[in-house]
Formats: C-alpha cells, sequence, structure tokens
C-alpha cells in the first residue's frame, strides 16, 4: 500500500447489537461475567464484619471482610431458596450472614453456619452448602470482582493503566462520593461515545474551554484506552487524562484524586453511570468538580438518549468509523465481537 494512502474507515458495529434483546443474554455471559468489574474501593470496607452489595450485569454480589482482614466476594443468594442475604447498599455484620428470608447463617468466610429449624435432616450435609464464591482483586485500593475466571489477571489487565500513573500516589485516597445516573440507552452506545473525543468540540462547550480537542488523541494499549488532552486552563479540574478498561470501566484523574466510571447494564435497554469519587481521606468532593461532571454527564445523556433513539427508529443501517478519531470505537466492538463468539 502507498504510504501516503490514508487508512481505511472501518464499518460501524450491525444496528441489532443496540436494539435487540437477544443480544443481551450472550453479552452477559460472554463479556460481564468473564470481565474484572470494579465495585469500591477497600476504605468502604474499613473493619471486620463490613460489607457491600452491588449487581453486576444483574449478578447479585455480596464484598465482606473478613476476621483476617481479608474482602471476600459471594453471590448475594441464599443457598436455601435464592433469599437475599442483606438490605441496602452497605452495612456491618455484629454476627454472622444471615438470609433476610428463612434466616439460614452464613460465616464471613462463606460456609453455612445454621440452616434454621432443619434439625438432622437426612441428606443435608451444612458444608455442602457454602455460600457461591466470585473472584476478588485489589489494584491501589480499589476492589474488583469477577463471576467467573478472566483471561488474565488483574494486574494484567490495569498494566496500561499502571504503567501511565507510574509514580503516582493513591494510598491517601478513600471514598469521598457516590451517584448513580440512569441513562436510556444500551451499555455500548455509552461505552463508545466515552471512547473517542471527536464529539467533545460539538457537544462539551465547557470541557472543550479546559482542553485542547485538537490534540486530544486516544490509543489501545491492551485491554485500556489511553486518552489524553493537553490542558488550556492550568486550573483546569480535569488532569487531561482519561483511560477505559474492557469492557465497561471509566477512570477520570482529577488534580485531587479520581473518579471511577462504571457503565451499569440494566437490561439491553437502559445502562447507569455508577460514580465513586476518591478523595485524600475522602474529603468532601469540591464543588468544582461536582459541577463540571453533572455539565458533562447532562450533555452526554442528551447525545446518547438521541443516538439510542434514532438506532430503535429503523432508518440507520450502518456508519464509518474515523480512522483519525475512533481507533477506540473500532477496538471495542472487535472485543465485544470476540467475547459473545466464545
Amino acid at each position: 500500500m502507498d504510504g501516503n494512502t490514508a487508512p481505511a474507515a472501518v464499518a460501524t458495529a450491525p444496528v441489532d447489537w443496540y436494539v435487540d434483546p437477544a443480544f443481551w443474554p450472550k453479552e452477559r455471559t460472554g463479556v460481564f461475567a468473564k470481565s474484572w468489574q470494579f465495585v469500591t474501593h477497600e476504605s468502604a470496607l474499613p473493619e471486620p464484619g463490613s460489607w457491600v452489595s452491588d449487581n453486576i450485569a444483574g449478578w447479585p454480589i455480596l464484598l465482606i471482610r473478613g476476621e483476617d482482614g481479608q474482602i471476600r466476594g459471594f453471590h448475594n443468594v441464599c443457598r436455601h431458596r435464592a433469599g437475599p442475604l442483606t438490605q441496602g447498599e452497605a452495612g456491618k455484620c455484629e454476627g454472622p450472614i444471615t438470609c433476610r428470608y428463612h434466616g439460614w447463617a452464613y460465616m464471613w468466610d462463606g460456609r453455612l453456619r445454621a440452616a434454621r429449624d432443619f434439625g438432622r435432616a437426612a441428606d443435608f450435609d451444612p458444608r455442602e452448602f457454602a455460600l457461591y464464591p466470585v473472584k476478588v482483586e485489589l489494584w491501589r485500593g480499589l476492589v474488583f470482582v469477577a463471576i467467573e475466571q478472566p483471561d488474565g489477571s488483574l494486574a494484567d489487565w490495569v498494566a496500561p493503566i499502571e504503567r501511565r500513573l507510574a509514580g503516582k500516589d493513591w494510598s491517601d485516597l478513600k471514598v469521598g462520593l457516590k451517584r448513580a445516573h440512569p441513562i436510556a440507552c444500551n451499555w455500548k452506545t455509552y461505552v463508545e461515545n466515552y471512547l473517542e473525543g471527536y464529539h467533545v468540540p460539538s457537544i462539551h462547550p465547557s470541557l472543550d474551554a479546559e482542553i485542547d480537542s485538537a490534540n486530544y488523541t486516544v490509543s489501545m494499549d491492551g485491554l485500556v484506552a489511553l486518552h489524553e488532552a493537553p490542558q488550556r486552563d492550568p486550573n483546569a479540574v480535569y488532569e487531561g487524562l482519561w483511560a477505559w478498561m474492557w469492557p465497561n470501566l471509566g477512570v477520570n484523574v482529577y488534580g485531587r484524586g479520581l473518579m471511577m466510571e462504571r457503565m451499569s447494564p440494566v437490561g439491553p435497554g437502559q445502562v447507569r453511570l455508577d460514580y465513586t469519587y476518591l478523595t485524600p481521606d475522602g474529603e468532601p468532593v469540591s464543588d468544582q468538580t461536582l459541577a463540571m461532571s453533572d455539565v458533562v454527564t447532562a450533555e452526554d445523556r442528551w447525545v446518547v438518549e438521541r443516538v439510542q433513539e434514532n438506532l430503535q427508529a429503523g432508518a440507520y443501517i450502518e456508519g464509518r468509523l474515523s480512522p483519525k478519531h475512533e481507533v477506540a470505537v473500532a477496538a471495542f466492538q472487535a472485543m465485544v465481537r470476540r467475547a459473545i463468539a466464545q
């Protein structure tokens, strides 16, 4: 090929990916069950018995810190008749984990301690009814889970971000604030919006004033997309670094901390942005940071919901991805294709 020839524009993914409910079960098992999913920071589990609950693509999960200080993860499902083990988003167990439905009680390491009023039932061995575990790994104090064994350790997955953050100390960061934003679009519609800066001048005027969007770059490194944009204003909220890790996690670096942005699917047509702000010693998030975050989120919500409506309308069949601006979008779509084919 002639060295002066421009790279070809890649075709977009099929519209069915974004509008067909039958596609969701394939993603749930092929994408989300086999990936590392961010849940919280270890500071949210400060002492033995502290627990946090969450939902990963329809799987209710429970994290609890044991007497040995280790954080363990389980499906938040009682082995008796699938009752919920906890109520609410977080708390502290003063005794065993006790099912809210029929009172089965479990040790903090998942072993069944007592099946209420079962006595010595025949053919019932409590040792066979421990909670179903999920895998747990930590990176820089951030707690991740995996429903099934992912391809590689968490350290492998985050290695490109770790290299970019070399020398940056996050040891004093704690959860300062959590927020959630429901959005009426397929999760991939939102992820693809996150994966390019092509739209910044059109959609985000306040962000465009802070960064030099003409020199906004996105590069792929393994399962990570690294976004970089020079700052126009030395007092800008953003440091000009965003990272995304397959399949649905944004890492947004601020001057004093960061915001973990999990793009959590809620079925095939809804996504919820779960924002976890991490600040020095959990100090309040600045009004300036929240104001900028709210503006950018509202602008993104408006455009992705319009895109989703247009995808569902039936006129749009296929588009092309910019070889300059949408390399990460093309990489993401290739990753989805591989995941659902397994």
